[in-house]
């Protein structure tokens, strides 16, 4: 029952605020490639949802699964754990 409740979450820096209510957040991820043993940096882009538009670019952001909000937002930003300088 535990299992059906928890959500995905993200660590990711803010790249965009250019929208009304959304911020566009990069993830990068290292993973080790299976045959070549080699470590591959990819990177996705997810918008979420930023209701008071306090979220800037440079911001390191935790970013939470949540219902369809628009076509592509399907995250909201939960807590800032850095600042932009």
């Amino acid at each position: 029952m535990k299992e059906r409740n928890r959500k995905k979450t993200q660590i990711g820096v803010v790249v965009s605020d250019a929208m009304d209510k959304t911020v566009v957040v990069q993830v990068d991820k290292i993973q080790k490639h299976s045959i070549y043993k080699k470590y591959i940096r990819r990177k996705s882009k997810y918008k979420a949802h930023d209701e008071r538009n306090e979220y800037g670019i440079g911001d390191r952001v935790l970013i939470v699964e949540s219902r369809p909000l628009s076509k592509e937002k399907r995250w909201r930003v939960c807590k800032a754990l850095e600042k932009s300088v």
